[in-house]
């Protein structure tokens, strides 16, 4: 089992920046591949972005490429999403997800196995 804890959301306006942590405990994080996803209110959860604990692998969903950094600290357990440039269109729950490392990265969020409650990040403009 691992246990995610996400923080870091808030109120800012468009063009600011962010920085979300995801704690995580339990199994060794290593083996985890790191996911962050967002789900604003009547939408289907969407996929922003994802590192591998091997070779630094890195994904990122088309709508934040450019703009958010997913970074993770191995030593600490935590992964980081920093967002910059932020738009109102961001604005949502963000969820960290972890899923084996074995199976690589996916942008699918049924194919991860743990998931954090998310943090509320709003946008304003």
């Amino acid at each position: 089992q691992v246990q995610l804890v996400e923080s870091g959301g808030g109120l800012v306006q468009a063009g600011d920046s962010l920085r979300l942590s995801c704690a995580a405990s339990g199994r060794t994080f290593s083996r985890y591949t790191m996911g962050w996803f967002r789900q604003a209110p009547g939408k289907e959860r969407e996929f922003v972005a994802a590192i591998r604990w091997s070779f630094g692998s890195l994904v990122y969903g088309d709508s934040v490429k450019g703009r958010f950094t997913i970074s993770r600290d191995n030593a600490k357990n935590m992964v980081y999403l920093q967002m910059s440039n932020l738009r109102p269109e961001d604005t949502a729950v963000y969820y960290c997800a972890a899923r084996t490392e074995t199976m690589g990265i996916s942008t699918r969020p049924n194919l991860y196995d743990y998931w954090g409650q998310g943090t509320q990040v709003t946008v304003s403009s």
